[in-house]
């Protein structure tokens, strides 16, 4: 799956980086500053490596504007071969409905082998007819470069196609394109209404990247923290784990909204029992210090060896682990080994 950088400018632009100050260091990451509001680089929504999707949230308009039909009802129950059958004879006729959904079963594999070179085929010809989905789909893959031959300027057109036909993953990925090309305020700018419109439709994505706009005031948005961190909790309450580290640690301290110390807690131990080494760290700072918990420096020196085992180094919490004793540093072990995120 393809990445693509978010707001570029900010995360190399000197006193515009977005990570907040984790005390560690982590491999590849820039020097750490107190002043940064939100943390990571976002990635790109999950699209051709995304698991198949279940019947109850296949949305038929994905595949077109027609009414579900026996290919549709039939992907839509997991038949995906049945699906195939009936919807490959109204694709060579020419129907972009039946040829996305084609499409969409070679790219994933749902019932046969994959097939992604035949798969950009049929997306091709259906993004040639207007259909959203394969746009979006197609301009994937001449970004990419693999399957079909490289082609930015067609995947921009493709992309802008189905941003504008109301795609929200398309509107996020043609803001990313346009942060990419134009890393500066005026990219921002042009960037900030298909952010905007993605992140009205609910995609974490595109709630994360605008709450960085009103954490930082950029992108003709006047700086918010009251909206960053309702877009934050918009983003945390789909497991978007990044949004859930940033929301507890701006809980914890009261920015753009009420103090809630136990509330931070509970975000950034969701965020950490969900892998994010930044947070397992952070954790393991909540828990040494007692904050939004009862202290507990075993289980705080346990989340740290979590988070140092995936290569973050706290010199604060390297510290901290030399002055536990041999009993504490034993029972910490235990703890980490036992600790799934």
């Amino acid at each position: 799956m393809r990445r693509w950088p978010v707001l570029l400018a900010l995360l190399m632009a000197p006193g515009g980086a977005l990570a907040a100050d984790d005390g560690g260091e982590a491999p590849h990451s820039a020097a750490p500053r107190m002043d940064r509001p939100i943390a990571n680089p976002l990635p790109q929504p999950a699209t051709m490596d995304a698991p198949p999707p279940s019947a109850e949230a296949v949305d038929p308009a994905r595949f077109g504007a027609r009414p579900a039909d026996a290919a549709y009802g039939a992907y839509q129950r997991g038949l995906y071969k049945t699906a195939y059958s009936l919807a490959l004879e109204r694709a060579k006729n020419g129907d972009p409905a039946a040829q996305v959904l084609v499409a969409e079963i070679l790219s994933r594999g749902l019932g046969m082998p994959v097939d992604q070179a035949e798969a950009a085929r049929w997306y091709a010809r259906a993004a040639e007819q207007g259909a959203p989905e394969a746009q979006f789909q197609y301009a994937l893959m001449l970004l990419d470069g693999r399957y079909v031959k490289k082609d930015e300027k067609g995947a921009y057109a493709l992309l802008q196609a189905a941003a504008e036909a109301g795609n929200p993953l398309a509107q996020f990925n043609f803001a990313q394109l346009l942060v990419g090309q134009d890393p500066g305020e005026a990219g921002f700018v042009r960037a900030v209404p298909y952010y905007e419109r993605a992140a009205a439709t609910g995609l974490a994505d595109a709630q994360y990247a605008m709450a960085q706009f009103y954490a930082n005031g950029i992108g003709g948005k006047k700086k918010d923290d009251g909206a960053a961190r309702r877009l934050l909790a918009q983003a945390a309450r789909q497991n978007y784990d990044t949004a859930q580290l940033d929301l507890g640690q701006w809980m914890i301290d009261g920015r753009g909204g009420p103090r809630d110390l136990k509330g931070g807690f509970a975000w950034m131990k969701r965020a950490a029992e969900g892998g994010n080494v930044a947070a397992q760290n952070r954790l393991a700072k909540l828990y040494m210090g007692g904050i939004g918990i009862e202290p507990d420096i075993v289980t705080g020196a346990a989340w740290y060896i979590v988070a140092r085992r995936a290569g973050l180094i706290d010199q604060q919490m390297e510290d901290f682990m030399r002055g536990l004793d041999e009993a504490q540093t034993r029972q910490a072990l235990q703890k980490a080994n036992r600790l799934k995120p």
